[in-house]
C-alpha cells in the first residue's frame, strides 16, 4: 500500500486539471462525477492506510514513500515524499471524507452556477493542497499546500468575482495570509539554518529535524516557534489576523463548510501539531500559543452574540472553536487539539452545510432577524442543525462535549497550563453555547418565517422577495432567482443536500466517542493512537510532560461546571429568544454603546482600515507622487533623455565618420578600379600602344638617371 500513497493527493489534483482544462465542455453529470469520484477514492485510499497503520505495533505506525528526488545541493537533499503516522491519518480521513460530503452537497447547491465546472475543479484542487499539506514529509512540501490552500482560498472566496464586495474579500484573505506566510517563511528559514549550523544536519524532513531538534537553544526555539505560530495565526484566523474569515463568507456556503472544517483553517493547528518537537523546547512559545488562543476563543465569541448574518454567526463560532484548538497545543495537549479539530470538522462541516440548506431553502435569506419556524418547513435541516448545534455547545454525549472539555481539562491540569486559561475557555464556551441557540431559536423557531415575508404586488408580480437582501446575499447571484425559489413558503432542500447533513449528524454524535476520558470510564483511544508521535518529544523537552498520569475528581468536577456553563448559556438564549423575546431589544437599548461595540466587532476592521490601511496609503501616495513620478521618474527620464542624446551623437559620429570612412574607402577602391579598368580595352592595339609609352617610359627613365 505504501506504493500508492502519493495516489491520495494525485487523484483530486487530476480531477482539477481535467475540470479546469476541458471541464465547460462536459455535461454536469461527468463533471460532478469526476470531481466526486477523485475525492472518494483518496478517502478510499485514506481508509485502507489507516486500516493498515492499525495492524503495525504502535510505535512502528509510520508509512513512507518517496516519490522522487526534487532539490539536491551538496549534503542537502529534499524529496517529494510522503509520511502517514497516526497524526497526518487522522488528517487525511478528515479532509477526504469531510471533503467528500462537501462535493456532493455541492452538487445540489451549486446546480443553477453558470461556471459549475469551474467551482470542481477549484474545490479539487483544494483538496489536493490540503492533502499535500497533510501528506508531506518535510517543510517544503507542506509550504507547497500551505501556498496552495491560500491560493484555493483566493479563488473559491471570490468565484462571484461580479461582485465588488466578494472580490474585495477574495483579496482581502490573500493578503492577510501572505503576512502571516512572512513569519511561517522566516520561521522555516531559522530553523532550518539553526539546526545546521548547531548540528550540521542540512534538512528539512520532519523526521531528521525532530531527532535533532535538542541541538536548537531556547531562545531559537522560542523565535521559531513564535514565527511559525504567526503563520499559523494568519492561516487559521487567530488574533490579530483573523479579520478576513468573516468576510469569506462571500464565497458559495459549501466552500464556506471546506474552509471552516476539513482545510485550511485546520492548517495552523496542524503544522503547530506536527513542530511539537520544537514547541515542547520552549514553554514560552507555548505560553503565547495558549494565550492568544483562549483570547481568540473569548474575543470571537463575544462577537457571535449579536450577529444577524446566520453565515457571519458561524464563522465567528469556527475563529472561536480554532482558539480552542491552539488553547490545546499551547498547553502541550497535542492530541486534545487535533481530536477537537477532527470533531469540530463534523460539526461545523454540518452547520455550514445547514445555513446554506437554510439559504437555499428560503431564497437566499441570511438574516437571523428575517427568519422563523423554519423547523415545519426544513424538518430534516432543522434536526441535523440541532445535533450540530448541541455538538458544537458541549452538550453530553455529543463529540463536542469530548472534545472540548479534554482541552479545558488539560488547560486547567497540564505543567504548560493555568487555572486562568481553563476560566477564559469555559466563559468562551458559555457565550458558544448562547449565541450558538440564539441562532437555533431564531431561525427554526418563533414567528412562521411565511409571515414574515411580505410582499408588495410590485414584488409579488415581479417574483422578487422582500426578505431578500440582494447586497448581502450572495446566493442570488448564482441563478437561484431563476427557479422560483422566492416563490411560497421556504422548503427543504433535495436529498443531494440533506443526506450529507445526515451524514455528518450521525458524525457529530458518534464522533467523539473514541477520545472518551478515563475518568467517565472510557479510554481516551485517539489520545493513545497519536500518542507515539509526540511522545518522542515530550521526553527530549525539559519538562515533565504534560499529561498528567492520574485522574482526579478535580478533573469531573470540572467537567460537570463546563456542562452547566453550557445550560447556563442554552437557558438564557431560551429565555431572552423564546419567552421574553423583547428583552434583548430593551437590553440593547439599555446598553447600546456596549452593544454597538459588540454588534461592529469592536470596530477593529475599522481601526486596521484607519491605522493601517489608510497609512499605508498615505505612504504610498507619498512615494508615488514625490518621490516616484517627482524624483526616481525624473532621473529615470533624464536618463533616458541623455541615452537618446548618446545615442543621437553615436549615430552621427557613425553616419559622419565611421560610415564616411567605410563609404571613402569604397569609393576610392572603386574609383581606382574604374581608372585601372580603362586600359582594360580587350583590344590588341591598345595593349601595343600602352606598351610602347611604357617602354617609352622606362627608357627616358633610365636616360634621366644616367645623364
Amino acid at each position: 500500500m505504501e506504493n500508492y500513497l502519493w495516489l491520495i493527493p494525485f487523484l483530486p489534483a487530476c480531477g482539477a486539471v481535467i475540470l479546469l482544462i476541458i471541464g465547460r465542455f462536459l455535461p454536469k453529470m461527468l463533471v460532478s462525477i469526476i470531481a466526486c469520484g477523485t475525492i472518494f477514492t483518496s478517502f478510499i485510499l485514506a481508509v485502507i492506510t489507516f486500516i493498515q497503520l492499525l495492524g503495525l505495533p504502535a510505535d512502528e505506525r509510520i508509512i513512507h514513500q518517496t516519490a522522487y528526488t526534487w532539490l539536491q545541493a551538496g549534503a542537502f537533499k529534499a524529496s517529494v515524499a510522503f509520511l502517514v503516522d497516526p497524526l497526518s491519518i487522522i488528517m487525511l480521513l478528515v479532509v477526504t471524507g469531510v471533503g467528500f460530503l462537501i462535493h456532493v452537497y455541492s452538487i445540489g447547491y451549486m446546480a443553477d452556477d453558470k461556471r459549475y465546472s469551474r467551482y470542481f475543479g477549484f474545490l479539487n484542487l483544494f483538496v489536493f493542497a490540503m492533502l499535500l499539506l497533510v501528506s508531506g514529509d518535510n517543510l517544503l512540501m507542506m509550504f507547497i499546500g500551505w501556498e496552495g490552500v491560500g491560493l484555493c482560498s483566493y479563488l473559491l472566496i471570490g468565484f462571484w468575482f461580479e461582485k465588488t464586495a466578494n472580490a474585495i474579500a477574495g483579496m482581502k484573505a490573500f493578503i492577510v495570509n501572505r503576512i502571516g506566510d512572512f513569519g511561517f517563511v522566516l520561521g522555516v528559514m531559522l530553523l532550518f539554518w539553526s539546526l545546521g549550523q548547531v548540528s550540521g544536519q542540512w534538512t528539512v524532513t520532519f523526521t531528521e529535524l525532530r531527532e535533532h531538534a535538542h541541538y536548537l537553544t531556547p531562545a531559537i526555539a522560542t523565535a521559531v516557534g513564535i514565527l511559525l505560530f504567526i503563520g499559523a495565526c494568519g492561516k487559521s484566523a487567530q488574533i490579530p489576523l483573523y479579520i478576513w474569515l468573516p468576510d469569506a463568507m462571500a464565497g458559495p456556503t459549501p466552500v464556506s463548510a471546506l474552509i471552516h472544517a476539513a482545510t485550511m483553517v485546520t492548517a495552523g493547528v496542524y503544522m503547530i501539531a506536527r513542530m511539537n518537537f520544537v514547541y515542547v523546547l520552549s514553554p514560552t512559545a507555548m505560553m503565547v500559543v495558549a494565550i492568544v488562543g483562549v483570547g481568540t476563543a473569548l474575543f470571537a465569541g463575544t462577537i457571535g452574540l449579536f450577529q444577524k448574518d446566520i453565515k457571519k454567526v458561524l464563522a465567528y463560532s469556527t475563529i472561536s472553536q480554532l482558539g480552542y484548538m491552539f488553547l490545546g497545543v499551547g498547553v502541550g495537549a497535542f492530541a486534545a487539539g487535533i481530536f477537537h479539530l477532527m470533531t469540530h470538522a463534523f460539526f461545523k462541516a454540518l452547520l455550514f452545510m445547514g445555513s446554506g440548506s437554510v439559504i437555499h431553502g428560503t431564497g437566499g435569506e441570511q438574516d437571523i432577524e428575517k427568519m422563523g419556524g423554519l423547523r415545519k418547513y426544513m424538518p430534516v435541516t432543522f434536526w441535523t442543525f440541532l445535533v450540530g448545534t448541541l455538538a458544537i455547545a458541549g452538550i453530553p454525549g455529543l463529540s463536542g462535549f469530548f472534545s472540548k472539555d479534554e482541552i479545558l481539562w488539560k488547560a486547567f491540569s497540564s505543567s504548560h497550563g493555568h487555572w486562568a486559561l481553563w476560566l477564559v475557555g469555559l466563559i468562551a464556551a458559555g457565550c458558544t453555547s448562547f449565541y450558538m441557540f440564539r441562532l437555533l431559536f431564531k431561525t427554526f423557531f418563533g414567528k412562521n418565517y411565511s409571515e414574515l415575508v411580505h410582499h408588495t404586488p410590485e414584488q409579488e408580480s415581479s417574483g422578487t422577495p422582500v426578505c431578500c437582501d440582494d447586497k448581502d446575499s450572495a446566493h442570488n447571484s448564482h441563478g437561484h432567482n431563476s427557479h422560483g425559489a422566492h416563490k411560497g413558503p421556504a422548503h427543504e432542500s433535495p436529498w443531494i443536500m440533506t443526506v450529507p447533513l445526515i451524514i455528518l449528524a450521525v458524525l457529530s454524535i458518534i464522533g467523539g466517542y473514541v477520545g472518551i476520558p478515563a475518568i467517565i470510564g472510557g479510554a481516551n483511544h485517539i489520545e493513545h493512537f497519536m500518542e507515539p508521535v509526540f511522545s518522542a518529544s515530550a521526553e527530549s523537552a525539559p519538562h515533565e510532560s504534560s499529561t498528567p498520569e492520574h485522574h482526579s475528581p478535580v478533573e469531573f468536577i470540572l467537567m460537570v461546571v463546563s456542562v452547566l456553563v453550557a445550560l447556563a448559556g442554552i437557558s438564557a438564549a431560551y429565555y431572552l429568544y423564546m419567552v421574553k423575546p423583547h428583552i434583548p431589544k430593551q437590553l440593547a437599548a439599555k446598553f447600546a454603546f456596549i452593544y454597538k461595540l459588540v454588534f461592529n466587532k469592536y470596530y477593529v476592521d475599522e481601526i486596521y482600515q484607519k491605522v493601517f490601511v489608510n497609512n499605508l496609503l498615505r505612504l504610498n501616495n507619498l512615494l508615488a507622487y514625490p518621490i516616484d513620478l517627482g524624483i526616481i521618474d525624473r532621473i529615470v527620464n533624464a536618463a533616458g533623455l541623455g541615452t537618446v542624446g548618446v545615442s543621437n551623437g553615436s549615430g552621427w559620429t557613425d553616419a559622419k565618420f565611421v560610415d564616411g570612412a567605410v563609404n571613402g574607402t569604397a569609393t576610392t577602391v572603386l574609383t581606382g578600379g574604374k581608372a585601372a579598368r580603362v586600359p582594360q580595352t580587350g583590344k590588341l592595339k591598345h595593349y601595343l600602344t600602352w606598351a610602347v609609352a611604357g617602354v617609352v617610359v622606362v627608357i627616358a627613365g633610365f636616360w634621366w638617371l644616367l645623364r
